[in-house]
């Protein structure tokens, strides 16, 4: 990659995120840290306007913008793919968003562009089972958003009905089942649970704490130690 190109991108990096850090960076650019260090101090000469400091993470000024992009063929392609599979197995509020993001896309290109979102031959099969779990992604994922305790109806896998308290944190999608990662409230644990084997996700009428332990972050990491 030239060392223009690679500016550019640190840059693309930097205004997508809240704060980054150099050894991020230089994982995604496939050079050291300290090129990093030197790119960044580079742009700050050239006055982009890069707050931060090493060790610590990176970020643009408020109110600083690029101008428009031009997509490859392969990022188109992604875009594409990504919004197709959304399409086949996400829910009925993020297919209608993937179809107006994709919609925006197409009026940001140029005419010659536009015509390979057309052009994409990747795509994403929908079946029954997509359609069963779309409405209870929505709820969940507002769950999530606004940290309200919920009432699953929940079935496990020999058809066992049970009624859980818990807390929406985080929803998975493996391929061909979404799952909710949650704190189940009946276990005193951490729990996975099959969004089709939901019969019925009602609000608790209260809202979890937000509290050390607790978090999406101590789920992943009880998971990857494996306890």
């Amino acid at each position: 990659m030239r060392r223009a190109d690679r500016l550019f991108q640190i840059a693309q990096y930097l205004r997508g995120r809240r704060l980054t850090t150099a050894a991020q960076l230089a994982a995604w650019l496939g050079v050291s840290e300290r090129t990093i260090y030197r790119d960044v101090r580079d742009l700050s000469l050239s006055g982009v306007p890069v707050e931060g400091e090493a060790g610590l993470g990176y970020r643009l000024r408020a109110g600083f913008d690029l101008p428009p992009l031009m997509f490859t063929f392969a990022e188109i392609e992604a875009l594409v793919t990504g919004a197709r599979l959304v399409q086949s197995w996400g829910s009925p509020e993020l297919i209608r968003a993937s179809e107006l993001a994709l919609a925006k896309i197409a009026a940001a290109l140029p005419e010659a562009r536009r015509s390979e979102l057309e052009r994409t031959r990747l795509f994403a099969l929908r079946f029954n089972a997509a359609d069963a779990v779309g409405a209870v992604l929505d709820v969940l994922r507002h769950a999530i958003l606004q940290r309200r305790v919920m009432q699953l109806d929940y079935r496990d896998e020999q058809g066992r009905s049970t009624q859980r308290p818990v807390w929406p944190l985080g929803l998975y999608f493996w391929g061909n089942v979404w799952t909710l990662a949650a704190w189940c409230e009946l276990r005193a644990g951490w729990r996975n649970f099959r969004i089709d084997r939901i019969v019925a996700a009602d609000d608790g009428g209260r809202e979890y704490p937000d509290q050390p332990g607790q978090r999406l972050e101590d789920f992943i990491r009880d998971m990857r130690d494996g306890s």
